[in-house]
């Protein structure tokens, strides 16, 4: 069974247990005391991954480490039906590695901010951490108006969310957790509303169910 080295709290570990939702698969988590023990640091951990990150994964003896790597290998692998990485389609490929660039510039961003108020990391320099998540969601929220406005609901095109959607979520959604208000991006605050109603989603601390549904809503993700 797939093993997944996990932290409740964590933002990239939470992308990859959405997916392995989504998908249906079975899988173990050997959680990590990330904080306050701070296990992934340890000489024990840096044998699994020597960069001290999580999240790891171990899929029948194939170690692979880095969140958005990850997502690409498991919907590549497990998703028969190839909507959320279609690998048949280039010009999505590319827009999904754009996509996840800039997830990764968003935890850089907002879950430093995060980690800062949270977890109490004192050497970040909080306000230029929560300016650049600021700039990152100016960006994000452009884009997803006018997708909007062509009748799309993802941060790719098509019917279907990919895992673009699924590495842009945890950070953004829970920014407000690092002092990041989400008040002046309301085309984020819909997408969010829409991923939480794609069936197999799960919450974590911090992250909750979508409310009512508003009549004006479009379709479900089938």
């Amino acid at each position: 069974m797939l093993k997944l080295y996990d932290y409740e709290l964590s933002g990239n570990c939470y992308k990859l247990r959405l997916l392995l939702s989504f998908l249906g698969i079975q899988y173990r988590s050997e959680l990590i005391d990330f904080y306050p023990g701070n296990q992934h640091k340890s000489p024990d951990f840096r044998q699994i991954n020597p960069l001290g990150q999580l999240p790891v994964i171990d899929d029948n003896g194939l170690v692979l480490r880095d969140a958005q790597a990850i997502l690409v290998y498991l919907a590549s692998k497990y998703d028969p039906s190839n909507r959320w990485y279609p690998r048949e389609s280039p010009e999505l490929l590319g827009q999904i590695s754009q996509w996840l660039a800039f997830a990764d510039a968003i935890t850089a961003t907002a879950s430093t901010a995060r980690l800062h108020d949270g977890l109490f990391y004192s050497e970040i320099d909080v306000e230029a951490a929560r300016a650049g998540a600021h700039r990152l969601f100016r960006v994000l929220d452009e884009h997803l108006f006018f997708a909007e406005e062509e009748g799309q609901d993802w941060i790719c095109p098509g019917e279907h969310p990919t895992i673009a959607d699924i590495a842009c979520f945890p950070y953004t959604v829970l920014s407000e957790e690092g002092g990041i208000s989400r008040i002046d991006y309301p085309a984020i605050r819909r997408w969010s509303d829409r991923f939480k109603r794609i069936p197999g989603f799960v919450v974590m601390s911090g992250v909750f169910p979508a409310g009512p549904a508003a009549t004006d809503r479009r379709q479900e993700v089938a």
